[in-house]
């Protein structure tokens, strides 16, 4: 079957602590997506119980971790009897507009690219939707990608989709932070084909528990940057 006809599509997202906002993502995810998978990383509020009500399918991981939470996800997919042609990755904070997954899927459908990124570099920001060390982070972690890995891209943004099979090829490993630019870097080295789209982005639901903490922020960045030296 060619994508450009009905491509089974799954979304995963991780979440920890969004009972507030997960309802809205998952309400305004497109009607054409197949399972929508919460990926409940340990949280001590009712993330489980507002997903499964919002229509989800809750899975549990409890070492936290923001690629741990991806990888359990991924488990559940790899279970089922018809694997989807591709999945998309959103995050449950209620920062990116899921209504924009038409445009996140349409190069995949229509032109075979192999992975999408939704780079707000690129979009609409809402002022303070980002903090200073994010914006800073993801210009560093680009621009070092382009000069030591050759791969272009403008964002590390979470919000992205990629065919089912060659998410499975390119063999992800990373259990927290490093998540996104590991893919990115792999399918670069991989020799898929990706681009990127525009995509807004507003101030999120709650807390970030990355760009919200010292610690959180720190750890990120040390992360990325090991991350892009470890594939080098």
């Amino acid at each position: 079957m060619s994508l450009q006809d009905s491509p089974i599509i799954d979304v995963i997202i991780p979440a920890f602590n969004e009972e507030e906002s997960l309802p809205k993502v998952i309400a305004e995810i497109p009607s054409f997506v197949r399972h929508i998978v919460v990926a409940n990383n340990n949280s001590t509020d009712r993330t489980s119980e507002v997903a499964e009500k919002a229509g989800a399918v809750v899975v549990f991981e409890g070492q936290k971790g923001y690629g741990k939470a991806c990888l359990t996800a991924m488990d559940w997919i790899k279970n089922q009897n018809v694997q989807p042609d591709i999945v998309v990755f959103l995050d449950g904070d209620y920062s990116d507009y899921p209504e924009q997954m038409k445009d996140l899927v349409k190069p995949i459908q229509q032109d075979n690219f192999d992975m999408v990124i939704g780079s707000r570099a690129l979009g609409q920001k809402e002022s303070g939707s980002m903090t200073v060390p994010q914006v800073f982070g993801n210009w560093l972690a680009t621009t070092m990608m382009k000069y030591i890995q050759g791969a272009k891209f403008s964002d590390l943004g979470p919000f992205r989709a990629i065919k089912w099979p060659e998410l499975l090829q390119i063999g992800m490993q990373d259990e927290d932070f490093g998540w996104t630019i590991e893919m990115q870097i792999k399918a670069h080295k991989a020799g898929l084909k990706y681009t990127e789209v525009p995509v807004d982005y507003k101030k999120r639901i709650g807390v970030s528990k990355v760009s919200g903490t010292v610690k959180g922020v720190f750890g990120a960045g040390y992360k990325i940057i090991f991350t892009i030296f470890k594939y080098w």
